[in-house]
C-alpha cells in the first residue's frame, strides 16, 4: 500500500509549558502520531484550528484514500463561518514512540487565530495537525540543506525560534558559524545547546523596530567576514559576480528588487556546494533585505542562501 506524503492527525493538548513571556510550548498527543515522520530540523506542518464553538468542519481531511490537495480544495470553497483557520508552524520536537509532538508558539495577542488559540489552549483541547507520514516514500517540508558547507550563518526572529533551536541542536560537531535570534525581550532567550564551534546570540528587541537588531547583527557579521579575507581586485569582483549570475552593472539589483504583495517570499536552493551556507527566516521584508545583502554585497552564492518569509508585517498568513 502506498501512502500520501502528508496525512491529517487528530490530536489533543497533553501539556502546556510557559517557556518565557512570549513563548509557550504545547505538547500534542494522538493515537496516530506513531506514524508521524520527520527528520526534525525546520520541519513544517499545518495546524487546523477549531472554530469558535470548538468544531471542525468535515471536508474529508481524515480520509486517507484522498490526498491533502483534494480536501484542501473543499476547505477553500467553504463559507468563512465554517472554514477552520489553517496556519503553518514548525515542529520543535517529536517523540513517535510516545505519540507526542511539541510545538512552540509566539504569543502576540489575540488578533490572529493561532496566537489567540494558543493563549488559552489547555490539556484535552483538540487541534488537527497536517504533517508528514513516516510510511510514505516521499518526504518534504524541511528546508535546511547546508550540503558540504563548513561554516553556517543562521538568522531569524521569534517566529523562527523553534526551527532554529531544532537545527542548532542537530548540528554536527565539525560545523562552525554564527546564530542570531531576535526576540521581543531579554527574558525570551531560551536555553539552547550548540556545538563548540557555533556562537549563539540572542538579540532583545525591546523598544526598537522589528528586524533592526537582527539586520545590524548580520551586517556586522558580514563586515567581520570581509575583514578576514584579503582585498580582491576589481577583476575578481567581476568574476565573482558572473559566477553568481549577476553583473557589476546592477543585474543583482533587478534580481533582488522588492517583490509584489502577492508573491511568496521563499527561496530555498536544491543543493548547496559552497563553503558557507546561510539560513534566514522571519519577517519577509527583513529577511529579503538580508538575503540581498549576503548575495549582492558580500558575494555569497545565492545557491547557498535559503530564505523564508514566514510572515509579512501588516498581513495575515495566507492559508
Amino acid at each position: 500500500m502506498s501512502y500520501h506524503p502528508y496525512r491529517t492527525y487528530r490530536t489533543t493538548v497533553a501539556r502546556r509549558e510557559q517557556l518565557s513571556p512570549h513563548f509557550v510550548r504545547l505538547t500534542l498527543t494522538g493515537p496516530d502520531l506513531g506514524h508521524f515522520g520527520t527528520t526534525g530540523l525546520d520541519q513544517r506542518i499545518k495546524l487546523v484550528l477549531p472554530l469558535a464553538d470548538g468544531s471542525f468542519t468535515d471536508v474529508g481531511q481524515f480520509d486517507e484514500s484522498i490526498g491533502m490537495m483534494q480536501w484542501y480544495r473543499r476547505w477553500r470553497e467553504l463559507p468563512d463561518e465554517k472554514r477552520n483557520p489553517i496556519r503553518t508552524y514548525t515542529i520543535r520536537s517529536v517523540r513517535p514512540r510516545s505519540r507526542e509532538i511539541d510545538i512552540d508558539f509566539v504569543l502576540h495577542g489575540t488578533e490572529g487565530p493561532a496566537s489567540a488559540w494558543a493563549s488559552t489552549a489547555a490539556p484535552s483541547d483538540p487541534v488537527v495537525v497536517v504533517g508528514p507520514d513516516a510510511r510514505s516514500a516521499e518526504t518534504g517540508g524541511v528546508e535546511w540543506n547546508p550540503g558540504t558547507a563548513r561554516s553556517v550563518l543562521i538568522a531569524g526572529d521569534e517566529t523562527a525560534v523553534p526551527a532554529i533551536c531544532a537545527i542548532v541542536e542537530a548540528l554536527p560537531a565539525h560545523l562552525t558559524g554564527s546564530v542570531y535570534i531576535e526576540v521581543p525581550t531579554e527574558a525570551d532567550a531560551l536555553p539552547l545547546a550548540a556545538p563548540d564551534g557555533m556562537t549563539v546570540t540572542w538579540l532583545a528587541r525591546g523598544g526598537t523596530a522589528h528586524g533592526l537588531r537582527l539586520s545590524a547583527a548580520v551586517h556586522a557579521w558580514g563586515e567581520a567576514q570581509a575583514a578576514e579575507r584579503a582585498p580582491r581586485s576589481a577583476g575578481s569582483r567581476g568574476r565573482a559576480a558572473a559566477e553568481r549570475g549577476a553583473t557589476p552593472s546592477g543585474r543583482a539589483e533587478a534580481e533582488f528588487s522588492e517583490p509584489r504583495d502577492d508573491e511568496v517570499l521563499w527561496d530555498v536552493p536544491e543543493s548547496s556546494s559552497g563553503s558557507c551556507y546561510a539560513w534566514l527566516a522571519g519577517e519577509a521584508s527583513t529577511i529579503t533585505a538580508l538575503r540581498r545583502h549576503l548575495v549582492r554585497d558580500l558575494g555569497i552564492d545565492r545557491r547557498s542562501v535559503a530564505f523564508m518569509g514566514y510572515w509579512r508585517r501588516g498581513r495575515a498568513e495566507a492559508s
